[in-house]
């Protein structure tokens, strides 16, 4: 089963349970999924990476919004926003660990032969796609420069 239709079936049994943050967040996320299916130049249909791709941006947007949720001393919208982003990555794949990431972008390096932090954005590029939905942009970014200095 694709992540989008497990999302349905999700929604259904959150409307089940009365369990209004998993809703909520289910909602969100097949209502982005469904704009992206009918989007022109879209064909109709999503693929599981589109959903990836989709549920990392949701789960980015979300985290940033608590942050500045945080900054306006609103805990409460805070603590609801960190709370559909508990749901949304039970549909990612798991994260890589400070480590796993170090690891696998070390291979990419050695792969591409950078040697400096001048050739960050071809690593990034190919890190970027490899690395989708495993590690977030940031978290990857910083590892390179870190990497690469």
């Amino acid at each position: 089963m694709n992540i989008y239709d497990q999302i349905s079936e999700d929604i259904k049994k959150a409307m089940l349970a009365k369990d209004k943050v998993k809703l909520e967040a289910l909602r969100g996320a097949k209502k982005e999924m469904l704009e992206a299916k009918t989007a022109k130049g879209g064909n109709g249909e999503l693929s599981n990476e589109q959903a990836i791709t989709i549920l990392t941006r949701m789960v980015k947007q979300r985290k940033d919004s608590a942050a500045i949720y945080e900054t306006q001393n609103r805990p409460e919208l805070a603590a609801s926003e960190l709370a559909e982003v508990r749901v949304i990555l039970e549909y990612l794949p798991k994260q890589f660990t400070a480590d796993e990431l170090d690891e696998a972008l070390r291979a990419i390096i050695s792969a591409v032969g950078a040697t400096s932090a001048k050739e960050m954005g071809k690593v990034m590029g190919i890190a970027s796609k490899q690395l989708a939905g495993k590690a977030e942009g940031k978290a990857i970014s910083d590892a390179v420069k870190k990497l690469l200095s």
